[in-house]
């Protein structure tokens, strides 16, 4: 994975920049049900009275009780739990409901747990990773296999990347049934096993195909003991620039689950994700955004977050953008990059002006503009009487920002 596709792959964001809409894994296996993809019985619960009935409904001698939230490494956190009995139940969901489950994913805050899945237990042979996600450089779905399911992705990549098998699916045609087979078979699965692997991910890449989805990630796809294949795990993300041909997914979104400054951006029409850094950026285009924070990382510093404000920001947008920034308190800095083409520099400056003196800007402010009419936007930063630090470059505009921060 190049480091731009990892950026979106664990962030959930699209390969233009806007966020991704995540799914709980009991709605991502409701997806794969309906489609006939093979899946573990289960149920959603938002009570611990629900969990019992569920695991009642189910019957059997073992449940797994998984707590629902949009992160991975939830096992790790105490978020999932394997019981044989139905008091185990009780005890796992009075535990779960409620708690603020912190895995590698939700920082060390952590996320509250408010609905859980109580599903049958599975007699694992062996698990597998499956994952398909868009890559932008071919403009082609790619389906991932690997043996070592119940490993993040990013670890078997950076420790066995030869454990790894990759297919490019041409989209006119799909992922055929000896493709599908030949890939399941590279994991050392019996003919019977790997036609049935075989099976399993092209009911898998048409369910990715169907709903717009921008990744899907099965870890791990088991083999039963009775040589079935199943997912025991599932994760969806779909494009947002897609929704709209999907109601049905729309109606699964759990704002609870989002960031609110990046629900208050998207509602003004701006791609926001906030990160660990400190300082701000504010840039039009994923594609500069991401060579932005490339930039500030080269120069010793960490970007506080990810904002594309887009190439036809008003006013308003830009003041929002400030003020989504402002309200992290470890910002020290910000950094405006932007390179008018359709957006002329000037009318951006003027915005940019009015922005900063409406939110009472008291931190650096770098700005670097680039474009139709730059030699009027900077004219007009350099008389606005605003305490701005101008750059022409970006290297320039990074070593400017890094300093103003003191690093």
């Amino acid at each position: 994975m190049k480091a731009n596709d990892r950026f979106y792959f664990e962030l959930g964001k699209n390969s233009d920049g806007k966020l991704a809409m995540k799914v709980h894994e009991y709605q991502a296996k409701e997806i794969l049900r309906a489609r006939g993809v093979p899946v573990p019985r289960g149920s959603a619960c938002f009570t611990v009275d629900e969990a019992m009935a569920a695991a009642t409904d189910l019957a059997g001698d073992r449940w797994v009780v998984k707590s629902q939230i949009h992160a991975g490494g939830r096992g790790k956190g105490g978020g999932v739990r394997v019981v044989d009995s139905l008091e185990g139940v009780r005890e796992a969901a009075e535990a779960m409901l409620g708690m603020m489950l912190v895995t590698h994913q939700t920082g060390p805050e952590g996320q509250q747990v408010n609905r859980l899945l109580v599903e049958e237990g599975v007699e694992i042979a062996r698990e597998l990773y499956v994952g398909l996600v868009i890559d932008r450089s071919s403009q082609r779905v790619v389906v991932m296999v690997s043996s070592e399911g119940g490993t993040e992705i990013e670890e078997v990549a950076a420790t066995h990347p030869e454990k790894i098998f990759k297919k490019f699916v041409d989209p006119k045609i799909g992922l055929t049934e000896p493709e599908a087979v030949e890939m399941m078979a590279q994991l050392d699965l019996d003919p019977p096993q790997a036609a049935e692997g075989g099976r399993f991910l092209r009911l898998l890449f048409e369910a990715f195909w169907e709903t717009d989805a921008s990744l899907a990630e099965i870890n791990p796809l088991v083999i039963t003991a009775d040589d079935g294949v199943i997912a025991l795990d599932a994760k969806f993300n779909f494009d947002d620039n897609a929704l709209f041909r999907h109601p049905d997914i729309v109606a699964m979104r759990d704002t609870d689950e989002e960031d609110p400054a990046e629900l208050e951006a998207s509602a003004v029409g701006l791609s926001y994700i906030a990160l660990d850094g400190n300082i701000g950026c504010l840039v039009n285009g994923a594609g500069l955004a991401m060579a932005t924070m490339d930039i500030i990382k080269l120069y010793g510093a960490e970007p506080a977050n990810f904002l594309d404000v887009g190439g036809g920001a008003t006013t308003d947008q830009v003041t929002e953008a400030f003020k989504i920034m402002l309200r992290n308190p470890d910002l020290k800095a910000i950094l405006v990059n932007i390179f008018g083409g359709i957006m002329r520099c000037d009318v951006l400056a003027e915005g940019l002006v009015q922005a900063a003196q409406e939110v009472k800007l008291e931190i650096p402010l770098v700005v670097r503009l680039e474009g139709t009419n730059v030699e009027r936007g900077r004219e007009i930063l350099e008389k606005s009487g605003l305490d701005m630090i101008t750059a022409t470059t970006m290297a320039d505009a990074a070593e400017k920002v890094v300093a103003a921060t003191g690093n």
